[in-house]
């Protein structure tokens, strides 16, 4: 139960970073995506089951607040929770670069979907406008965001089952 309410409060707390805090530091009418961030290092830190969920709810919140139809993100962000819980047997928290690909992959795969999905879908085809202008600073952006909250989400994560833990340290090289 106490899993649960902590994973249910980081998703709140990501959703608000996200939608308030950090639409103030938009850079370009860019923002980083902190429910990306969220979802994938639950999916590769604690599986596919919780990377699905996590998932759902992170796109669930979008969904209610900010998407033209239920659903729609969550679908998208369950795909992203539950692919990159299939590399949670390759994951070590000692190490940072499987995280940040994962993440970075991540970011491409929700961008490139809600491009097919809102644009081409209406017959709308600039896509080297919508990636030089949207998908390349998001993902940077949300990469340098990773750097810092990832280290955070971690130690909540390790926090939540000590005895699970491979390694303590984050190596960041």
């Amino acid at each position: 139960m106490k899993k649960i309410l902590i994973i249910t409060l980081m998703v709140l707390c990501a959703f608000l970073l996200q939608s308030s805090v950090f639409s103030y530091l938009e850079f370009a009418g860019i923002i980083p995506n902190i429910m990306i961030i969220l979802t994938a290092s639950f999916g590769f830190m604690r599986g596919e089951k919780t990377g699905l969920l996590v998932g759902f709810f992170c796109g669930l919140l979008s969904d209610i607040f900010f998407g033209p139809v239920i659903g729609l993100y969550s679908l998208i962000y369950m795909y992203i929770g539950f692919l990159n819980g299939l590399f949670s047997r390759l994951f070590y928290p000692h190490d940072i670069k499987l995280p940040l690909v994962l993440i970075s992959f991540s970011d491409l795969l929700y961008s490139f979907t809600c491009y097919f999905i809102f644009f081409v879908l209406r017959s709308r085809f600039a896509f080297e406008y919508y990636f030089l202008h949207i998908i390349l600073p998001e993902l940077f952006y949300t990469i340098l965001v990773t750097l810092v909250l990832y280290p955070v989400i971690l130690f909540i994560n390790n926090r939540l089952d000590p005895k699970e833990v491979k390694g303590s340290d984050i190596d960041f090289v």
